[in-house]
């Protein structure tokens, strides 16, 4: 009886994982880095990284807010530019978005692969 409880919850939370992954990719574009560089200086360029990860490198340009403040720094964000976010490996971003796009932002777009996959120009904090 209790292997099935276990079985149980664990397709649960399976389910709920799935769930989330093919919604998160419905409401956002997931970009390649060429794709993220086309368009993210037309954009408003969001560092989802706690502060500590973003003053040891982030993309030139971008903001910090990190997704543990993003519900109290909404209006920071304008609903009416498109929105890049990215994070370190791309799970963050995804929350963030899924955040967004219950308050009603649409134009959200992720960095494929996060901060650790680009290549392009850093800035540090001295």
């Amino acid at each position: 009886m209790e292997l099935w409880i276990l079985i149980g919850a664990l397709a649960a939370i399976i389910a709920f994982g799935v769930y989330r992954f093919f919604k998160a990719r419905k409401i956002m574009d997931t970009l390649t880095e060429d794709e993220f560089r086309e368009g993210y200086r037309k954009a408003q360029l969001i560092d989802v990284r706690e502060s500590k990860e973003f003053d040891g490198g982030h993309i030139l340009g971008a903001r910090n807010i990190p997704l543990s403040q993003m519900k109290n720094r909404l209006v920071e964000i304008r609903k009416d530019k498109p929105v890049y976010l990215y994070c370190q490996s791309g799970a963050r971003s995804a929350r963030a978005a899924m955040m967004l796009h219950k308050k009603g932002y649409e134009d959200l777009n992720m960095l494929q692969g996060g901060f650790k996959k680009w290549s392009g120009k850093i800035k540090t904090k001295k």
